[in-house]
């Protein structure tokens, strides 16, 4: 239970504080006053006033936030603060102030998969194939249990995964394998099958395969600076797609609500990857911190996808949004999210108790 507290702390402290971060540190550079960066929210506990700027920590751990100078429209400016206002920046300078907090998740996901890469390298499952199916493409063709796959139609194949991804794309059309069998290099023609299979969101779709399993056998491979974070780069693209892809399905349908969770599942699944280690505690989190970029860039009013609609209209138009719709999109943003909140509860506390 300690684990799981501490954890949680850790890993929401961290992915809050280093977006607001992103907005602190992009509002400073367009000159806009920040009154209090705070770790924490709630009363405060300690800190240190620099320039016009309270830097401090309050009681409750859960994140941080930025209170800038004119953050609000109707905030009444005193002549003196004009220039140092957020409101009174230019469109632009808004936009990416507002935008720096969810683009500074992202590029915290970045700097963790860099780590991870450098340090652990990058799991490779090799083409050894493990079983052959009978009657398959693959022993009508003549592969053969232990045999591994060198290249397909001249493309080198570095992994399973890439191997399947090119079998599967094939689209049916004949493909040449180029094998290692008993230290000797043979070259098979095979024409891939279809097969009906689900993806992750448990929708069907037909893909081609040739009837192998992998052997099993893998290892970790070693990255370099370049490497690790040109993977990092993909890896935090892959997973953004995906985050995107799962709000459509959910949206659409596709994906039960009652996949959704909160606060509760958050803590449960940190404390389990605290368990197993520090590199899994990390992957969560840059996982978690992709999932709140993408979130904090929907467009509802409140959350930082809904200013960024308000400006971007503002920039359209050539005049800010009305006040007062924007008071009443606010009201109606923070009703669809305490809606969202109580949900994810009860779904957190029937996935604890009664599943």
């Amino acid at each position: 239970m300690t684990t799981t507290i501490f954890a949680l702390i850790i890993v929401l402290g961290v992915l809050v504080s280093f977006h607001e971060f992103g907005h602190f540190l992009v509002a400073r550079l367009f000159g806009v006053g920040v009154k209090k960066f705070s770790i924490g929210f709630g009363p405060r506990i300690f800190g240190k006033k620099i320039g016009n700027t309270d830097y401090c920590v309050s009681a409750i751990p859960l994140g941080g936030f930025v209170k800038m100078v004119g953050e609000n429209p109707g905030e009444e400016i005193e002549p003196a603060d004009m220039s140092i206002s957020f409101t009174h920046k230019h469109v632009f300078k808004r936009i990416l102030i507002v935008a720096a907090g969810p683009l500074f998740n992202l590029l915290l996901a970045i700097i963790i998969f860099f780590g991870i890469f450098l340090i652990h390298g990058t799991f490779v499952v090799e083409t050894f194939i493990g079983d052959v199916k009978e009657n398959s493409p693959a022993s009508i063709g003549g592969l053969k249990k232990g045999d591994k796959i060198l290249s397909i139609n001249g493309i080198p194949v570095e992994s399973w995964e890439n191997m399947a991804k090119i079998i599967s794309e094939s689209n049916g059309k004949e493909i040449e394998l180029y094998i290692s069998r008993n230290e000797s290099v043979t070259s098979l023609k095979i024409k891939p099958e279809p097969i009906n299979s689900k993806n992750i969101f448990g929708e069907d779709f037909q893909r081609y395969v040739i009837g192998i399993t992998s052997s099993g056998d893998s290892f970790s491979k070693e990255l370099n600076c370049f490497q690790a974070f040109s993977e990092s780069i993909i890896q935090t693209y892959n997973i953004s797609k995906l985050t995107i892809v799962g709000i459509v399905k959910l949206i659409q349908g596709v994906i039960s609500t009652k996949t959704l969770g909160g606060p509760l599942m958050i803590a449960q699944m940190a404390g389990q990857q605290a368990e197993e280690g520090a590199s899994s505690l990390l992957f969560f989190m840059a996982l978690l911190s992709i999932n709140l970029a993408i979130i904090n860039f929907l467009p509802i009013p409140v959350l930082d996808g809904g200013h960024l609609i308000f400006f971007f209209i503002e920039a359209a138009t050539g005049r800010p949004v009305n006040v007062k719709f924007r008071e009443i999109a606010q009201q109606a943003g923070i009703f669809v999210l305490v809606t969202l909140m109580i949900y994810v509860f009860y779904n957190d506390i029937t996935r604890m108790f009664f599943s």
